[in-house]
């Protein structure tokens, strides 16, 4: 079997973190993998504005940036989750890719730095990225933003918590979302029991050892990997979800659960479209200057624009 072409040498790093099991991971550590995930990414193209702030979250204050394209607006806006396994991965790791999608796009992008892992474990990731959703929705205006035109997204841990705000949000009468993007998304954290796992468990690219990691410095207990806010592939009701647009690479461990997800969301009578790249890997963090994920990276942004419209 041809080995796809794996932009994540990023993982070389991420395989030091496995001598120790410390609770709280070593600064030098996350600042390597998150300079080199943003490199990954390629030359950052050029926004109107792009402005960081911090809202007082339900626990701690919570780092935005956001980015404006150019025009008048009132502007559509997309929450963007960047990925790194809840552990890794920051406002400058994920700065590429929001300023793709706001040119792209020509919507509002707002990345939230929210709480990682070890230190924070579930639920304070996604409790802070509803309440920045919360307050993108309350907000809209004084960012030239359209509060009925807003959408989630992300790429895998960032895909994860994408789709579990969409049922927080479902959960608690609102904020009304119009789309979620799902790109590479861990949907179940309750097993590594697929094909996917077993046919590409080590060597390319993300492995379902450093799954188990990830899930280990993520979860509090083995009862969280069962909420479906951490696995929303477990809610037991999909219904009255946005729709959505579902990505996944052939040669990702996690390909399997992310089709579940889209398929569920079908049989529940969500409009969501899936996509397997056959030949791509995991791709924690978008690589605008592949062309490879450039495709994806277009299908991303068309499908964003035509849920903007309506």
């Amino acid at each position: 079997m041809k080995r796809p072409l794996n932009y994540l040498t990023v993982s070389a790093f991420i395989v030091i973190l496995f001598i120790a099991s410390c609770a709280v991971i070593p600064p030098v550590i996350r600042t390597i993998v998150n300079i080199k995930a943003g490199t990954l990414q390629g030359t950052s193209g050029e926004v109107a504005k792009v402005e960081n702030l911090t809202i007082a979250g339900p626990a701690i204050k919570i780092p935005l940036r956001i980015y404006t394209p150019e025009g008048s607006g009132p502007f559509p806006i997309l929450i963007y989750m960047h990925g790194g396994g809840w552990v890794f991965g920051n406002l400058d790791s994920s700065d590429n890719v929001c300023r793709f999608f706001t040119n792209n796009v020509g919507c509002i992008v707002i990345s939230v730095d929210y709480r990682l892992a070890p230190k924070h474990k579930f639920p304070a990731a996604i409790e802070d990225i509803y309440f920045a959703t919360q307050w993108a929705a309350e907000n809209a205006g004084h960012i030239n933003g359209d509060s009925n035109r807003l959408a989630v997204g992300g790429a895998s841990a960032g895909g994860n918590l994408a789709a579990a705000v969409c049922l927080m949000a479902k959960d608690r009468d609102g904020p009304s979302l119009v789309f979620q993007l799902l790109a590479y998304p861990s949907t179940n954290l309750a097993t590594l029991d697929t094909d996917s796992y077993r046919d590409f468990a080590k060597g390319y690219g993300l492995t379902k050892a450093r799954v188990k990691w990830f899930r280990k410095q993520y979860l509090e207990s083995e009862e969280d990997g069962r909420n479906p806010y951490a696995s929303p592939l477990l809610a037991n009701d999909l219904s009255n979800l946005p729709p959505a647009l579902v990505i996944t690479g052939g040669f990702d461990v996690l390909r399997d659960e992310g089709e579940a997800y889209a398929n569920r969301l079908k049989q529940e009578g969500i409009s969501a479209r899936y996509i397997r790249y056959a030949d791509m890997g995991h791709m924690a963090h978008w690589v605008v200057t592949s062309d490879k994920v450039g495709d994806a990276l277009n299908e991303a942004s068309s499908a964003l624009r035509s849920a903007f419209s309506k």
